[in-house]
């Protein structure tokens, strides 16, 4: 045999390797493609995220539930002007009726209350003060709420007023 020649038969034998496994191919191929759709659309997956985790929290506030509702917790969780922010869950745990029955009655806000997306990766609900619970036009106190590296999380509490 001369180098740089290949017989026929060869050629023939590759080809039909390359022939009969065309399916490899657009199977490699749909996947990629696949992939790339799923990661164009991050936010879409984060919301539907942020509705389930807006459920389960909205749950443990409403029934009392403080050890599930901590763990849900980015610490440290900001705090109002000129408030403490709460470092860690043994802190929240003592401050719990301080952060959801302060200034606004959480419980029956959250009962009510539809979540406002901020930006990408937050979300916020306002909530009227506890002394006018009607007055949905003036809900200045705000639970903050991030999607960090582990899901969401309760982020912060704020007064908007101040």
């Amino acid at each position: 045999m001369i180098k740089g020649t290949v017989r026929t038969s060869e050629l023939n034998s590759f080809a039909s390797i390359r022939a009969c496994r065309p399916w490899r191919v657009i199977k490699t191929q749909t996947w990629l493609a696949g992939v790339l759709i799923l990661l164009s659309f991050p936010n879409a997956f984060a919301e539907s995220d942020f509705s389930a985790f807006w459920q389960k929290f909205k749950s443990a506030v409403i029934g009392g539930d403080k050890a599930m509702v901590a763990d849900m917790t980015k610490f440290p969780l900001s705090m109002p002007y000129e408030v403490k922010a709460v470092k860690n869950k043994e802190a929240f745990l003592n401050r719990y009726n301080e952060i959801f029955k302060g200034e606004a009655n959480a419980v029956q806000c959250f009962a009510s209350a539809k979540p406002r997306k901020e930006s990408a990766g937050h979300y916020e609900i306002y909530c009227p003060f506890k002394d006018t619970p009607n007055d949905l036009e003036n809900a200045p106190i705000r639970f903050l709420f991030e999607l960090t590296k582990t899901g969401w999380k309760f982020a912060g509490l704020d007064n908007i007023n101040e």
